[in-house]
């Protein structure tokens, strides 16, 4: 190892980017997949809307210039494409500046998306990915040794995304410091997974263990990142394992995921791949690296302020270009769940004992004895932000009247997003509504009596019946 590369660190450098790649081959996949119904020319908030009102300058994305769904999906298709290339390994058979500008390509494509993907890009994961993607263009290929610099900077994002996360728990809801957060956490997380009823009905101990743990990984282990070897590595390898415990309790996009790349950078190999010397680095490539490290410490001002705010933001971008950020999740757990249940009818008067017909999400929870699905690192959104909406209908806004509008046209696009849709496209209802129920986790007496997972009751009407020829949609709730 020189001053400015680790080269001991070849393979966990080849870990995270092939990794990181196929997360970037996710996004792109489904935002190739999903957004003519979420973000199209006629989608529920279409891209052309949002940039007639939003300047290059906030939100710099090549579709300023020009948009169409076209365009879009040429994006999102190229991003995959290039993803699968990096994946396989194409970036250490390219020379070092070629290999470079493909990671450049997907950084700028995912931001281009991202800063017009308004409500439905609104996670932490988007950003996250957007700043490790970042810092991957500078990781270097097999002609160079992992730039130490670069290695750094990786573990400094690792220990904001873990010691924000604990601090904003901590600084949150009460039941994370009393430890009873995870009576409630597995049952009304926004999408649970097919483990989930399990991990539900674990013992309270069990759980009040699982957040004191949580606590240490996230507010304590992070620290120990910047210890020597082999220190580091265990540090790195406990939130591997804890971030691993989370992709099994339930659906959280590629979180968890990157949270583990980051981690494998930490880890030292040697004992496993022996050490490794790569030839000098160029000059232009060394200049570079040090100017891009000294950006991100100037950009890591205003949120390393943040995490020692009390009034701490949590996924939070501080500039246009979201290259250092602020992270966080769950800093309040519900303790009820709630979803909405859309229904349609073809009646010609809506009643009570109308022929309602329910439509199936892909992943929120519906009909009670389907059993939950694993979908992560795949990003179901508009089940994600159907899960908001059930919180408040000012998460719904302005989205959700859209939605129904569209499930009244029986749009194409819309219903793809859908598990399954009760109505043949070109017979659409006449009518839909929204009801509102509250969801529980059946005992494991219910469940072997009924079959059905959930339980649930009915709370309120959440949007009333609507029709197209009525004019304009009622305002929700």
């Amino acid at each position: 190892m020189d001053w400015f590369t680790a080269s001991d660190y070849w393979l966990s450098r080849l870990i995270f980017q092939r990794g990181l790649a196929a997360v970037y081959l996710v996004a792109f996949l489904g935002a190739a997949l999903q957004f003519r119904a979420l973000l199209g020319e006629r989608g529920m908030l279409p891209v052309p809307r949002f940039t007639e009102r939003v300047g290059f300058r906030q939100a710099p994305s090549l579709f300023h210039w020009r948009y169409s769904d076209r365009l879009f999906a040429g994006c999102a298709w190229t991003g995959a494409a290039v993803s699968a290339g990096l994946c396989a390994g194409l970036g250490d058979l390219v020379p070092l500046w070629a290999s470079m500008l493909l990671w450049a390509l997907l950084w700028a494509l995912y931001l281009s998306i991202v800063n017009v993907g308004q409500t439905w890009y609104g996670f932490g994961w988007e950003t996250l990915l957007l700043e490790a993607g970042f810092l991957a263009i500078f990781l270097g290929n097999d002609e160079v040794g992992p730039p130490l610099l670069l290695l750094v900077l990786l573990r400094w994002l690792l220990f904001r995304v873990e010691f924000g996360a604990g601090l904003i728990k901590m600084r949150g809801d009460a039941c994370w410091r009393d430890l009873t957060c995870l009576y409630y956490h597995h049952e009304t997380q926004p999408m649970p997974g097919p483990l989930s009823w399990f991990f539900h009905r674990l013992p309270r101990p069990l759980h009040r263990a699982e957040v004191a743990a949580n606590h240490v990984t996230q507010l304590v282990v992070p620290v120990l990142l910047f210890t020597p070897q082999p220190v580091a590595t265990g540090a790195a390898a406990l939130m591997i394992v804890t971030q691993l415990w989370l992709v099994l309790s339930g659906n959280f996009s590629w979180l968890n995921w990157i949270t583990v790349l980051l981690a494998v950078t930490a880890l030292d190999f040697t004992p496993l791949t022996g050490h490794r010397t790569d030839p000098g680095a160029p000059l232009w490539y060394e200049c570079l690296v040090v100017a891009v490290a000294a950006l991100i410490v100037l950009l890591s001002y205003r949120p390393t302020r943040n995490l020692f705010s009390r009034r701490q933001l949590m996924n939070t971008s501080f500039e246009p270009l979201r290259l250092v950020n602020t992270y966080g999740a769950f800093g309040s757990v519900t303790r009820v769940r709630h979803e909405i249940v859309v229904e349609g009818t073809s009646d010609e008067a809506p009643r009570e004992d109308s022929d309602w017909r329910a439509y199936e999400f892909r992943g929120k929870p519906g009909d009670p004895r389907r059993w939950p699905r694993q979908f992560a690192p795949y990003h179901l959104r508009l089940d994600w932000l159907m899960w908001f909406a059930a919180l408040s209908p000012a998460y719904a806004h302005p989205w959700f009247g859209a939605f129904l509008e569209r499930l009244l046209l029986g749009d194409r696009d819309t219903l793809r997003l859908l598990r399954h849709s009760p109505f043949p496209r070109a017979e659409p209802p006449r009518y839909v509504r929204a009801r509102l129920y509250r969801y529980r986790f059946s005992t494991a007496a219910e469940l072997r009596a009924t079959g059905a997972c959930w339980q649930r009751s009915f709370v309120r009407e959440y949007w009333p019946p609507t029709r197209l020829d009525r004019g304009q949609a009622p305002t929700a709730g």
